[in-house]
């Protein structure tokens, strides 16, 4: 995946000098300063749980696989500065997708390859027993031959292939020539990127994202027998060909990214990326003429969630992985030396009538520490007092509330302890029974009669992840300012006998610094 504007993402954010590798102890196992690994792991705004590497850049979660007994995740790095740019992938593995030990870089570009100005985003497949990557690798090229057309920054984009026999998934071999040099013969196209393929039948299948020249964004469908030759055989989902009422305003240059396709639930469902946004679709596959017929479509994240990924756990279960971005400025995310996180992994589900669902897996939940619950009363200032009193210290905790869909409305804000910052507002409006407020912005909750509103909220350094009922996500960034960790209070604004319950845990951190695990 392209970070920002296809007209844009070379717009000189490289440039920033790489950390040397001197230091002792703990800096030099990192390759860092040991000054800038002491500030890196003092920074109040890293999270203490979420996945980061210890410096730098990083976006798309690529190829997370478990094979022989870990989970390995791949991400897009840049190793030399915190901006986007030089596209490696980096790595880390574990036995609980929470913690994580970080392995050497995966793949750089090729000086003379295909993939000389990156590797871009893709995903991992077994076949015979052994991994393989299949991701998208880019080259400057004039723009006739560009898929990025951008004039002297234009780009050809296509999909290669890299083997490994390393257990550890450590080193990897790729071939010398892409799997799929081109686009469709005599299709226009705004990029062409993010290979996912799938085992169905005798046959390989895999979906790469694209956007058809003022069509709008597409998903193209191929197949393979060998995941080397590669057959296109139609496009599989688009902006105008899936009869389901938009979702955004038409864009021209829109590209569907990193798409996914995978059974769920007794249906189908397709992720895509774009515009800022992740989106699914769920419907039927039809086998015989692998044509998708979308039924149900929505948001999987209203907030800074993108590229997202998923995988299989050891039970079967559909994880989903998404890169949080930074939404502070540039200059900003440079000076602290990091930038990005992944998200906590969800597991996905899909409900009755079709409509994808999300929690945050069991295993997070290991995590938890001291726990705080308020015992309700009949005294609305006893009730008050309890929640006033609840913190979150150093901004790392999780939150789990029931709430009642009373006639008065009621807010949950989350604030820093002494009041000077709201980082989160969620308000409730009984006039508007089937939504939600996130920070003024209305996201839809259908709920059955008596139902309760169900919140899950993770906080921890400057992300807060939000579920609501399993229904809908949001990711929100907050930055809390100075130079140490501050604590976290939550204000209640309306009657306590909204709340059915209310509880609050500390989060332990995955490692001793957040640089070594």
């Amino acid at each position: 995946m392209i970070h920002g504007d296809r007209r844009s993402f070379l717009s000189g954010l490289l440039g920033v000098a790489a950390f040397s590798a001197t230091g002792m102890g703990r800096a030099a196992t990192i390759g860092l300063p040991l000054e800038a690994a002491d500030r890196l792991a003092s920074d109040p705004r890293r999270p203490q749980y979420h996945f980061l590497p210890a410096a730098n850049w990083m976006n798309d979660p690529n190829a997370p696989i478990y094979f022989s007994g870990k989970f390995h995740l791949f991400y897009q790095y840049n190793p030399n500065a915190a901006v986007w740019g030089d596209m490696h992938w980096g790595h880390a593995i574990s036995t609980d997708m929470v913690h994580w030990k970080h392995f050497p870089v995966a793949l750089a570009p090729t000086a003379d390859g295909p993939d000389a100005d990156g590797c871009f985003s893709g995903t991992a497949a077994v076949q015979d027993g052994q991994v393989v990557i299949l991701y998208t690798a880019v080259h400057s090229a004039s723009e006739d031959l560009a898929t990025i057309k951008d004039g002297p920054r234009s780009m050809k984009e296509s999909q290669c292939l890299a083997t490994t026999s390393d257990p550890e998934l450590k080193t990897w071999s790729k071939l010398a020539a892409p799997i799929i040099q081109n686009p469709p013969a005599g299709m226009q196209v705004n990029g062409f990127r993010d290979p996912s393929p799938w085992r169905q039948g005798d046959w390989w299948y895999m979906v790469v994202g694209t956007g058809i020249a003022n069509e709008g964004g597409a998903v193209l469908l191929y197949r393979s027998k060998d995941l080397r030759g590669w057959e296109f055989m139609h496009i599989l989902a688009g902006r105008n060909r899936t009869g389901l009422k938009s979702t955004d305003a038409f864009d021209p240059w829109e590209v569907w990214e990193c798409p996914e396709f995978f059974s769920l639930g007794g249906k189908h469902v397709l992720i895509y990326s774009t515009l800022g946004r992740v989106y699914w679709q769920s419907g039927e596959l039809d086998p015989a003429t692998m044509k998708f017929h979308a039924e149900r479509s929505g948001v999987v994240d209203y907030g800074s969630f993108y590229a997202a990924k998923t995988q299989l756990d050891t039970a079967g279960n559909r994880i989903i992985w998404g890169w949080v971005p930074e939404t502070r400025p540039v200059e900003e995310y440079k000076a602290a030396g990091w930038a990005g996180m992944m998200s906590l992994p969800r597991v996905l589900t899909l409900s009755a009538d079709g409509r994808l669902k999300s929690s945050i897996a069991a295993e997070v939940r290991a995590l938890r520490g001291r726990e705080q619950r308020i015992g309700l009363t009949g005294d609305e200032d006893e009730n008050q007092r309890q929640i006033q009193a609840l913190r979150i210290e150093g901004c790392s905790g999780e939150i789990l509330c029931k709430l009642r869909r009373t006639k008065e409305p009621f807010q949950l804000a989350l604030q820093s302890a002494d009041g000077s910052a709201t980082w989160l507002r969620l308000k409730y409006d009984p006039h508007y029974p089937d939504q939600v407020s996130l920070d003024s912005r209305p996201v839809p909750v259908v709920l059955a009669e008596g139902e309760t509103l169900d919140l899950h909220l993770y906080v921890d350094g400057s992300v807060i992840e939000v579920l609501a009922n399993q229904q809908q996500a949001w990711t929100r960034r907050f930055y809390p300012v100075g130079p140490h960790s501050q604590d976290m209070r939550l204000q209640w604004t309306g009657k306590a006998a909204s709340i059915e319950s209310l509880t609050v845990w500390q989060i332990s951190p995955i490692s001793a610094d957040r640089l070594t695990t």
